[in-house]
């Protein structure tokens, strides 16, 4: 008896093989016909759902960028937290980790996605802004920061950090990165009116190496 999937299940049957593909050989090493004998489907199906295996990885994108926003927001929730820890915890969360995460930033940095990796970069300062501006707001009730402006400044240091820690935008050997993380954690703490040296814990996330953000 054949089985009627909902176009939803189909479609996400079609992004894990995909994203389990792209991870496996690559994302120019995975052919649609790759795809189609992992799904087991016919090619008219695979069409209607993506015209074409760049649609497959954008909806990838798109898929994983929920999915870690989504955490994001659930580690901000989380009062048992505390403050500082929590901010470091929302950024961490927006590592991408697993399945293709390789693929996907070698595809979002190539020079003919440039509109892609420009939506990647409006996700991030108009997702994760509001989620940090949220944290530093109960902070400042807590008495840990002083600043009328909490979402600007949060948005001045989302927007600093997507783009001189974008390798396609700034080059920098290892000890200059870590001289503009100091400085940028430094002057983190003089926008949130903060207590000098309590935002450092955040270096720990650069000395992990945080290479697979979706910057």
């Amino acid at each position: 008896m054949r089985v009627v999937k909902t176009a939803e299940v189909r479609r996400n049957e079609i992004l894990d093989a995909a994203d389990e593909l792209f991870s496996q050989k690559g994302f120019d090493g995975t052919s649609t016909n790759d795809i189609l004998e992992k799904v087991e489907i016919a090619r008219g199906t695979l069409y209607y759902h993506f015209k074409s295996k760049e649609h497959i990885m954008d909806a990838l994108i798109e898929r994983y960028s929920v999915r870690l926003l989504g955490a994001a927001q659930e580690i901000a929730k989380d009062k048992s937290i505390p403050v500082v820890e929590r901010i470091i915890r929302v950024v961490m969360a927006l590592n991408l980790s697993g399945g293709s995460s390789k693929e996907i930033m070698e595809h979002i940095h190539k020079p003919q996605n440039a509109l892609l990796h420009q939506k990647i970069q409006r996700v991030i300062i108009n997702g994760v802004t509001p989620i940090l501006a949220g944290i530093i707001r109960e902070g400042t009730q807590q008495g840990l920061f002083n600043t009328p402006y909490p979402y600007e400044c949060m948005e001045m240091i989302v927007v600093y950090s997507n783009t001189v820690f974008d390798d396609d935008l700034v080059s920098m050997t290892n000890e200059e990165r870590a001289s503009r993380v100091q400085a940028l954690v430094v002057n983190a703490e003089r926008l949130l009116g903060a207590e000098r040296g309590s935002l450092m814990s955040v270096m720990q996330m650069f000395d992990n190496g945080d290479e697979d953000s979706l910057e």
